[in-house]
C-alpha cells in the first residue's frame, strides 16, 4: 500500500480550516489503515451516504469535525452504543489511532472520514439527518490575518443547521476565549438556532462530552473551557 492512500480527500478550495501536515506514516500507522479502514473508512468520493444503511440499523446520528486522536470520540460511542458516531479528521496519524482503538476493543457505532469537513457536509451527509453536531477544541487562528480559516463562521452554520434534523443539537467547546466569543456572536446570530441556556450563556460541560487529558492540564492551569450548546429551532 501506498502512503498516499492515506492523504486526506478535499476539493480544491482558496481557503481552508485545516493545514496539510507533511510527514510519512509509521508502520503502526500504516498497518492500522490497512486492517481496519475497509471497516470504519468512509471517502468523501463516494458522494450522498445513506447512514441507516452504512450502520444497518436506524439510530440517532451525531457527527463530530475534527477529533484529533480520536480518544474522547471513542469514548462517547462506547458510552452511547444506541447512536451512531460519523467522525471527520484530516490527519492520518489521529485517525489511525482512532481506527486500530476502535477495531481492537470491537466498537460497531462508528464510521470515519479522513477528509475536509465542509466536502463532506456538502457532498456526503443528507439534510435533516443528524441528532447532533459536535465541534471541540477547533484551531483558533488567533491571529488576526489568520481569522478567515477559522471554520465557525456564517456559513458554515447555515451548513450545520441544514444537516441537523429539527431539535438537533449544536455542541462546541473551545478554551480560546476570543474564538468562544466568536462562536458565541456566530451562532446567537443564526436564526435557526436558539440557545439551549438562555441568551448569551455558556452552557456547563453536558456529560457526554468528556474531558481531555488536555483540558484537565489546562484547568490545573488555570485555562478555562466554553461549551455552547444549541438547539435548531
Amino acid at each position: 500500500m501506498q502512503d498516499s492512500i492515506f492523504k486526506p480527500e478535499y476539493k480544491d478550495k482558496s481557503i481552508r480550516s485545516f493545514v496539510i501536515r507533511a510527514g510519512r506514516m509509521t508502520d503502526g500507522q500504516r498497518k492500522a489503515f490497512e486492517q481496519w479502514w475497509p471497516k470504519y473508512g468512509l471517502s468523501l468520493y463516494s458522494g450522498s451516504q445513506n447512514f441507516d444503511e452504512v450502520f444497518g440499523r436506524q439510530a440517532p446520528k451525531v457527527l463530530e469535525v475534527g477529533f484529533g486522536m480520536g480518544d474522547s470520540l471513542l469514548e462517547m460511542a462506547k458510552a452511547e452504543p444506541e447512536k451512531d458516531f460519523i467522525g471527520i479528521e484530516v490527519h492520518p496519524p489521529g485517525v489511525g489511532r482512532l481506527i486500530n482503538n476502535a477495531g481492537n476493543e470491537g466498537v460497531e457505532n462508528l464510521r470515519v472520514y479522513m477528509a475536509d469537513a465542509n466536502d463532506v457536509l456538502e457532498d456526503c451527509v443528507a439534510d435533516d439527518s443528524l441528532d447532533r453536531f459536535q465541534l471541540y477544541f477547533p484551531d483558533p487562528w488567533h491571529k488576526k490575518k489568520h481569522n478567515k480559516r477559522r471554520i465557525v463562521n456564517s456559513g458554515f452554520i447555515q451548513k450545520i443547521a441544514g444537516k441537523l434534523n429539527t431539535a438537533g443539537i449544536c455542541h462546541m467547546a473551545t478554551d480560546w476565549e476570543p474564538y468562544a466569543e466568536h462562536m458565541m456572536e456566530t451562532m446567537s446570530a443564526a436564526e435557526q438556532f436558539e440557545n439551549t441556556q438562555g441568551e448569551y450563556l455558556f452552557a456547563k460541560r453536558p456529560e457526554f462530552r468528556p474531558i481531555t487529558k488536555f483540558e484537565r492540564r489546562g484547568d490545573r492551569l488555570g485555562h478555562g473551557v466554553w461549551d455552547l450548546l444549541f438547539k435548531k429551532r
